[in-house]
């Protein structure tokens, strides 16, 4: 892997051996020669594995004896030849000795917020070509002064060839400016921390783009911020400079503090401590603050012994990606950002922040990006290059070269140009770094997403069709390295399926080349299409119809006084001759009709908003009760119903039986549904892997919930820990498919 200082480290650890030889990088990995002592040359090989550099992975190491040759030293050769095999490191956390040269008053860097060695600092976002050298970065316009230019080129120094190496003299300058551009005099840093504590909105940029920045205790800031940038409820991330800070308001335990303070520093979700000073409007009816530490030099100078905490969201407007050119946001962010903090060391690849919750002692991802991308994920075996560009929603591109599959960033949602051409951007990105040419394009099934058109549209390369939660379970799969075949259950919101109906609860039998779907949650009509996504209540009524019939509104349930009396009617006809009402099997849109049904949710502001506060609810009650359901056979497939559920629901709610109650409940049927359908498929089948895939596998609750019913019926139980179980690892799942398909 590029860019992680190997090339010095193997330098240093061969003269501490007292060895001869060389090392150079190359498109294909990295390639030394050493002579020497036997003893001396075994410990040099024990070194590269124990001693490596933070930021270097070593997936195999391949040795040979060679004849002795006449050579005196130790050199580092000009990187080049080989067939092409190259990684990029991901940006990373500024390393501890950089940290404390950035606040050692005797150090020459000291408050210099670009401080980078080859153990630290930005990566994939200023890589704009390969081999990995600085001419090839957002570098190139910053000559090198004589003090970086030697260390640069000093191999016993940590910073040799770190590329993004600069200092005060010679290196990327900070900017403060309001909205017409101005800059205010004053030093910019303190004048920013002065502003964010008078409670003015800034937008910040950072390693992959901008952020909008106030303080996160400040309720009237935060109130303002959600007003300007249109963002109702759903949870802003907070940074905290320290560990201390974060206790003060997140419980965390030691996976998720390792998490935090990890090189990659994602943003972590912790549940909320009771009586915490972070305003309430940061993450309104939601048990979790998403939390992450600093991971620029500026982000700990701003933070340090100033604020417990900033708000620190993506600088975007809502449905579009993240900002990351300057011009573009002094244009996009001037309505809601007070002033900018910019830089001039230019951003070329927009990254976004990666999310983890902990499930089960490991990180399961919600969102993998910036940290994380590009490293590679191991296939179970070499394959033709795909290029897979995802379906719809949380969309990412995968590319794939022999046994390694390359997932891009997160891009956002494809909803309209913007995202699209941000998923262009990343997929040229990542085939120009990797060097990777593809002969294949997956996509998803739906015709209509726009992943799909621009597949489409890309010439010369045949396509492949992928159904939706068939590229699920393959996702699971092949991070597990599993082949053959395996039980999937595949529960997520939408998904176009091979019978033109809206999937969504689905239990699936197959591999890699071909499923088949053998169990299904009963489908009931999505009343509006898109418009039941927006209004939960919609689906509540839709659930109950299906078990109280054309009498649903005699039910007189208080959500129901979302459809005024004279639109019941039109309503119903919607239901029965199902007008815009296409067959939808979705697990996610059955958490919703719970949600409005128990009067917690009858509309959301963003997407999963229902399912996240009825997991919140659920995580406060005390029930090991299940909802009684019917399973059976309908049309060859084993189909749940949960008809009697709603049944007694309704009852529950007339007679005031406790949310907190009905929604632990609910969890515990969906998860003895799981159960009962899985073992009816290993008695016909006489398989025992389970995959479990989907967005709604994000619920830790439900994971856990299916996850241990199924281990103590001896089921082998495979959750996501690569890449997320929502349409963020979709595109793998395309990627495998499309490689193992005959023919393409």
């Amino acid at each position: 892997m590029q860019g992680v200082g190997f090339r010095p480290f193997v330098f240093r650890l061969a003269h501490a051996h007292g060895l001869t030889g060389w090392v150079r990088n190359t498109p294909a990995g990295v390639f030394l020669e050493v002579q020497g002592e036997a003893p001396e040359v075994d410990a040099f090989v024990a070194g590269l594995r124990e001693e490596a550099p933070p930021l270097a992975v070593i997936t195999a190491l391949e040795s040979l004896e060679i004849p002795p040759v006449a050579e005196q030293g130790f050199v580092i050769l000009e990187s080049g030849g080989g067939a092409t095999n190259v990684q990029i490191a991901p940006d990373c956390d500024v390393c501890p000795d950089c940290l404390r040269e950035l606040f050692d008053p005797a150090d020459r860097r000291y408050r210099y917020p670009f401080i980078n060695c080859t153990n630290c600092g930005p990566r994939y976002t200023i890589i704009t070509g390969y081999p990995y050298d600085r001419p090839l970065t957002t570098m190139s316009g910053f000559p090198l002064c004589p003090d970086c230019r030697a260390e640069y080129e000093d191999p016993a120094d940590r910073r040799f060839h770190a590329q993004p190496v600069a200092c005060p003299v010679c290196g990327p300058r900070l900017f403060l400016r309001d909205r017409a551009g101005r800059e205010p005099e004053g030093d910019p840093l303190e004048t920013s921390m002065r502003l964010l504590r008078e409670g003015k909105i800034l937008a910040v940029k950072g390693i992959g783009g901008y952020h909008l920045a106030v303080d996160a205790c400040n309720q009237g800031a935060v109130r303002e911020l959600r007003r300007r940038k249109k963002r109702d409820e759903k949870p802003f991330a907070v940074m905290s400079p320290s560990l201390d800070e974060v206790a003060r308001y997140a419980l965390f335990d030691r996976t998720e503090q390792r998490l935090l303070e990890g090189p990659e520093r994602p943003i972590v979700l912790l549940r909320k401590r009771e009586g915490n000073p972070i305003a309430p409007q940061v993450a309104p009816a939601n048990g979790y603050f998403g939390v992450m530490l600093p991971y620029t030099p500026l982000h700990h100078l701003l933070l340090r012994d100033n604020f417990t905490a900033l708000v620190m969201t993506s600088g975007n407007l809502s449905d579009e990606p993240i900002v990351y050119q300057d011009a573009e946001a002094g244009e996009v962010l001037s309505e809601i950002a007070d002033f900018f903090l910019v830089h001039n060391r230019g951003i070329h690849v927009r990254t976004d922040d990666s999310v983890i919750r902990v499930f089960q002692g490991n990180p399961l991802f919600l969102r993998r990006s910036r940290g994380y991308v590009p490293r590679a994920v191991r296939l179970p075996a070499p394959q033709r290059s795909v290029l897979a560009v995802g379906a719809e929603l949380k969309g990412t591109v995968c590319l794939t070269r022999d046994d390694r599959a390359f997932l891009s960033q997160h891009i956002g949602d494809l909803k309209n140009d913007a995202v699209l051409r941000s998923l262009e951007e990343a997929a040229d990105h990542l085939e120009r770094i990797m060097d990777i040419r593809p002969e294949l394009v997956a996509h998803d099934l739906h015709p209509d997403y726009l992943s799909t058109v621009y597949a489409q549209g890309i010439d010369g390369v045949p396509k492949i069709a992928v159904q939706h939660h068939h590229a699920h379970l393959a996702s699971c799969m092949a991070e597990h390295g599993l082949e053959g075949e395996v039980i999937g259950v595949i529960f997520d919101g939408t998904g176009l399926g091979t019978d033109g109906t809206v999937w969504g609860g689905e239990f699936l039998l197959g591999g890699y080349r071909s499923f088949r779907r053998l169990g299904r949650f009963m489908a009931v009509p999505l009343p509006g299409g898109d418009a039941a996504v927006r209004e939960p209540y919609r689906m509540a009524l839709s659930h109950l119809h299906s078990a109280h019939g054309e009498g649903v509104f005699d039910l007189g349930l208080p959500f129901m006084a979302q459809v005024p009396e004279g639109e019941r009617k039109l309503f119903l006809a919607m239901l029965v001759r199902r007008i815009n009402s296409p067959l939808t099997s979705s697990c996610g849109r059955l958490f919703d009709a719970v949600a409005a049904l128990i009067g917690l949710r009858s509309r959301v502001s963003y997407e999963g908003q229902a399912a996240i506060e009825l997991e919140a609810l659920a995580e406060s009650g005390d029930t090991k009760e299940v909802y009684p359901f019917e399973s059976g056979e309908a049309g060859g497939t084993i189909e749940v119903d949960f008809r009697p559920m709603f049944r007694r629901l309704v009852g529950e709610v007339r007679d005031g039986r406790p949310p907190a109650a009905m929604a632990r409940a609910f969890h515990n049927t969906v998860a003895a549904a799981v159960g009962r359908v899985c073992e009816t498929l290993r008695a016909g089948s006489g398989l025992d892997r389970v995959v479990l895939s989907g967005g709604v596998f994000q619920n830790r609750l439900l994971s856990e919930g299916v996850f241990d019913l199924l281990s103590g019926m001896n089921f082998k139980v495979f959750i996501h820990r690569l890449v997320p179980p929502n349409d963020g690892g979709l595109a793998l799942g395309q990627a495998i498919i499309a490689g193992r398909t005959e023919g393409a």
